[in-house]
């Protein structure tokens, strides 16, 4: 196997690790609010502070991996973040829980800004759509098999023990991670001279590094990826966050048929980024990066928002979760060119621009995963409101990639 191939295949891996830790409190928060007498919209703000904190620092641990080199802050970030998923087994109460998932987004922060920017110095420009595709579909592996792993644990041993158990696969990888993989490709042990030069000769990376100047959130092409990612973003962590919730409270399903959805729903998400990879760096070939990457998020958040608001509607709760379930896949099919978009547009900049993309995903997902108690509240216990506001913040999204340009770089 290529070195290139490995390297993703070690991304992949913490991708899944990324999810287990993330989705593993929401497929645990009825239990954690029965044990720790928690609100609908205390556990709103438990949900919303992890992306709250993940959205603040994706910038910073950009740019760090951008100046310091992916390996060292991946390294950094994975130990943070595992040390705060052992704590969250130790919460007492809403205030120590709301401060430890805090922390642990600011850990997680660092994950996919840093996978982009190995990405940019590991594979040729038209692999990586499909380099993303990979790394965002094992996340959704990682979703699919949390139910699987957190209810037995905690069925047999507690809530408490699956965060434990969590924290303690993120430090065998970075183990692994520190004596294994080297920064630049011509550092790594084993790799031919022939994909050597595949990579460096179709990398299309500028030589040194610009400066970075916060002058780019004046740039048009920017501000509208950003606001297509705060669409995006809204919608998917509903998936992380509230559909376990969604389906028991919402559309009164018991613990085995919501762990299936659940988990049915991801594997079509892992499904969606690789088959939207794929196509997305077909579609590049044959039409261009401009429309090749714009034609594939367009279509899939488009549908997603239309299944989305479809399953309001429906009364059936199969059919209802089937659509659902479809929304996530078709949502996640735009990841791949959402992400190699952003990857285009910042070049060796990769860390700094795919963090701002997904901070202004984070904030999405904050204002959404909180005022998600707030409107079911506000609505009489009303679950389904909250998805027709996502449902049409998807469709409004998937409009702006008429105007988002993957071929107009960003000068700092």
């Amino acid at each position: 196997m290529k070195k290139r191939y490995q390297v993703l295949f070690a991304l992949s891996l913490l991708s899944v690790i990324t999810f287990l830790d993330r989705v593993a409190i929401s497929v645990a928060s009825p239990r954690i609010m029965t044990d720790l007498g928690l609100s609908k919209e205390q556990l709103g703000w438990i949900l919303g502070i992890f992306a709250l904190a993940y959205g603040g620092f994706e910038i910073p641990t950009g740019l760090m991996g951008d100046r310091l080199g992916a390996k060292k802050v991946l390294i950094r970030v994975v130990l943070w973040w595992s040390a705060f998923t052992v704590l969250t087994g130790f919460a007492t109460g809403f205030g120590m829980l709301l401060i430890t998932r805090f922390l642990f987004g600011m850990g997680e922060a660092g994950a996919y800004p840093n996978s982009s920017i190995v990405l940019a110095k590991w594979f040729p420009a038209i692999e990586r759509a499909r380099g993303q595709a990979w790394i965002w579909s094992a996340s959704r592996v990682g979703g699919a098999l949390t139910p699987f792993l957190v209810i037995p644990i905690q069925t047999h041993f507690g809530w408490r023990a699956t965060f434990l158990f969590l924290g303690a696969l993120g430090i065998i990888w970075v183990i692994f991670w520190k004596y294994w993989f080297r920064e630049e490709p011509s550092e790594m042990k084993g790799i031919s001279q022939s994909e050597l030069t595949d990579i460096l000769m179709r990398r299309n990376l500028p030589e040194g590094h610009q400066k970075f100047s916060w002058r780019i959130f004046r740039d048009t092409n920017l501000l509208l990826l950003m606001a297509m990612y705060f669409c995006y973003a809204s919608g998917a962590f509903f998936f992380q966050g509230w559909l376990p919730t969604y389906l028991q409270k919402g559309r009164g399903l018991n613990d085995q048929d919501m762990s299936f959805i659940t988990s049915f729903s991801f594997v079509l998400g892992a499904i969606g980024c690789l088959s939207g990879g794929y196509v997305c760096d077909f579609l590049v070939r044959k039409i261009g990066p401009r429309w090749g990457r714009a034609l594939v998020a367009l279509t899939g958040l488009g549908l997603s928002g239309i299944f989305m608001l479809i399953s309001v509607f429906v009364g059936d709760n199969a059919f209802a979760t089937i659509l659902l379930s479809a929304g996530l896949g078709l949502m996640d099919f735009t990841i791949p060119a959402c992400w190699s978009t952003a990857m285009d547009i910042g070049g060796k900049n990769s860390g700094a621009i795919t963090g701002a993309m997904n901070t202004a995903g984070l904030m999405g997902s904050t204002i959404n995963t909180v005022g998600f108690g707030y409107l079911v509240t506000a609505f009489g216990n009303n679950y389904h409101a909250p998805v027709i506001l996502l449902a049409v913040l998807l469709i409004f999204g998937a409009t702006l990639w008429l105007r988002i340009d993957s071929t107009k770089r960003i000068v700092f």
